[in-house]
Parts: C-alpha cells; sequence; structure tokens
C-alpha cells in the first residue's frame, strides 16, 4: 500500500517546520509528512497527489485557509481537516466546521495537543475510508438479500451467517441444508424464494464481493485471494470474477487504487 499524505500549509516558516518536526517525530513511516506555504501551493500538490489530511492555518496572504477549503471542496477533494489559527474567532470557528473540519487549534499549539489531533483525524480518515470500500465493493443483489433478512425465516438467515462464516470452506447446498436441518429440494426453493436468488448465484456474489474487499484493502496476491474466497484455482476464481465485474481482479485493484490515489 502507498503510504498516506499529511500536508501542513502555514505561510510562517517557522510554524510550519515546528508543526512538521512534531509529526516526524511522531510518524512510524505510514505517513508522509508534506509542507506548502500558500494555498496555491497546497492545490498544486493535490493535482499530483491525493491530501488524506491536511492542517491549515486560517490567516494566510493571497488565499485564506478558508478560501482553500472552499477550493478543495469544488475540486471534489475531502481531505479530513485540522484547522490552525492565532485567532479564537468565533466566526472562523464556525465557518470551518460548516466546511467540514473536524479540529480547530490555537496557537502556539503544544506536541500533545497536535498529535492528539491529527490521530483522531485518522481515525475519521479511515472510517471514511471503510465506507469509500464498502461502497465500492457493494452487490446490489447481495444488499437486496440482506435487507431480506429481517423479514427471513430463521432456517434461511442460519444458511446465510454459515455461508458468510465459511466463504473459504468448499460446500455444497446439501452441506447447508444439512446445517439447518431441511431437505435439500425444500432448501433450495426456500432459499430462492426467501432471498430472490438461487443457493450456487448467492455463494458466487457473496465469494467475489468479499475478494473485491481484500483486492482493494490488502496487497495479498490474486491466487491467495482465490483461496481465501474458496477457490481452488487463481484461473476458474478470474473467470468468475471477470463474468460479475467485467474486468479481472488485477485491473479492478489497479482502478480501485487509482481512484484512491
Amino acid at each position: 500500500m502507498l503510504s498516506k499524505n499529511i500536508l501542513i500549509v502555514d505561510d510562517e516558516p517557522r510554524t510550519r517546520q515546528g508543526l512538521q518536526r512534531t509529526m516526524e517525530s511522531w510518524n512510524n513511516g505510514e505517513y508522509t509528512i508534506l509542507t506548502a506555504e500558500s494555498g496555491e501551493d497546497v492545490l498544486r500538490i493535490a493535482q499530483e497527489k491525493k491530501i488524506h489530511i491536511l492542517l491549515s492555518d486560517i490567516r494566510m496572504p493571497e488565499m485564506t485557509g478558508l478560501q482553500l477549503l472552499k477550493t478543495l471542496k469544488e475540486k471534489g477533494m475531502k481531505p479530513v481537516v485540522i484547522v490552525i489559527s492565532a485567532y479564537s474567532e468565533f466566526e472562523y470557528a464556525q465557518q470551518a466546521l460548516k466546511l467540514g473540519v473536524i479540529n480547530y487549534l490555537l496557537k502556539p499549539i503544544g506536541k500533545k495537543k497536535l498529535i492528539e489531533a491529527v490521530e483522531d483525524a485518522v481515525k475519521v480518515m479511515e472510517k471514511q475510508e471503510r465506507a469509500g470500500l464498502i461502497e465500492k465493493v457493494v452487490d446490489e443483489k447481495i444488499v437486496v438479500a440482506s435487507n431480506k433478512m429481517a423479514s427471513t425465516k430463521d432456517t434461511i438467515r442460519k444458511a446465510i451467517i454459515y455461508i458468510d462464516r465459511n466463504l473459504k470452506e468448499e460446500f455444497t447446498l446439501k452441506d447447508v441444508a444439512a446445517h439447518v436441518h431441511l431437505n435439500p429440494s425444500y432448501f433450495s426453493v426456500l432459499f430462492k424464494e426467501q432471498v430472490e436468488l438461487n443457493f450456487s448465484e448467492y455463494v458466487t456474489r457473496r465469494r467475489v464481493q468479499r475478494a473485491k474487499e481484500l483486492v482493494l484493502s490488502t496487497t495479498l496476491p490474486i491466487n491467495e485471494i482465490a483461496e481465501e474466497v474458496g477457490y481452488k484455482t487463481a484461473k476458474y476464481f478470474i473467470k468468475i470474477f471477470k463474468e460479475i465485474e467485467g474486468m479481472t481482479p488485477s485491473a479492478y485493484r489497479k482502478t480501485g487504487n487509482e481512484r484512491a490515489f
């Protein structure tokens, strides 16, 4: 995985360097700490690199911190933002909150306070990434099936839980029917009626959805992902994945990473 970018923007060199030093001492190699001296600098950097967390001064010449945030928002860029200011003016804080700022730090900023604010920003960023990942890998037919869970018979609900927990294993319709103590033929009809997908299509789509999560959130080789979701050969897994997604797992990973970074 590529490292995440934390960008500090402040027109005062001493403040900028001090914040950078604190961030570098906190950093465990997971983040690239970048600096900029103006809003224009930030926009230039943002064209080349995704900014995950932005620490921005409010009062800067030419482009203020708030103007910068508005411009980033208009461009569809959504870093997690911490605002830094020498002023505790309520109006600034109010406007910053409207622009989605998660924290408002007053200068001079203590090291402990800065690190706490950045760690909070990391949690927000991770939460947003999880939500984005779910959005990317979602399968509408699985969503419909999941939404029906509340009104689904207990036996079918147990079957779905069993399937979800055993995606890595080999199992058949007969195995799952036996698990919920139903005749296989009756189970097959009941499953289709309740879930609106036949058994094999549900299992295939669920396996591909899990595979998409692993393709985008890990660096596991495709053959290992195939094993993780219950396919003995990568060749067959790639064929199934392509039938459902219209592209190979490698191409899916490439487009996913391009969107993320």
